[in-house]
């Protein structure tokens, strides 16, 4: 992995010699979590609200920081217990190229770009679709600098 990863919120994504999968507690302190702030749960059910996805309470908020030439891979998102709940992604600092492809690799993706600011929900057939962002282009935000940050909103357990 080319991101830098962290997390807030009840449970939170880790990948160790076990494998991937969401945990009460960050390896690293052993300890929990820093808990989801209201603003970011509420932004976060007001998107999927808007989406169509009413009653979406994420208990999981990946942190992930994008460096110039970082990238994620296509992946599904297969890992939460309730793949009825959609998720939501909110992307600030850099500009960056989000792939967005169909129920197998093989499909070629969509590249759809997004910018500070910008909200992405996905959820009911599409939920399952691979998805990943392409590596992030040499640049400067006024706040954040050369990093593209990204929220990703799940119900996890």
């Amino acid at each position: 992995m080319s991101v830098a990863m962290t997390n807030c919120g009840p449970l939170g994504w880790v990948s160790d010699a076990s494998g991937y999968r969401y945990a009460e507690l960050d390896p690293l302190r052993d300890a929990p979590w820093p808990p989801l702030r209201d603003s970011f749960r509420e932004l976060a059910c007001g998107a999927a609200e808007r989406a169509g996805f009413a009653g979406f309470v994420p208990d999981a908020c990946l942190v992930n920081r994008y460096a110039v030439g970082a990238r994620l891979t296509l992946h599904q998102d297969k890992n939460e217990r309730d793949f009825s709940a959609p998720i939501v992604s909110v992307s600030l600092g850099l500009p960056a190229l989000f792939l967005f492809g169909g129920p197998s690799r093989s499909e070629r993706p969509r590249r759809v770009p997004l910018e500070h600011g910008d909200v992405v929900v996905w959820g009911g057939p599409a939920r399952l679709r691979y998805h990943g962002v392409m590596p992030i282009q040499d640049g400067e935000h006024p706040l954040l600098g050369p990093h593209r940050i990204n929220l990703t909103f799940r119900k996890a357990g």
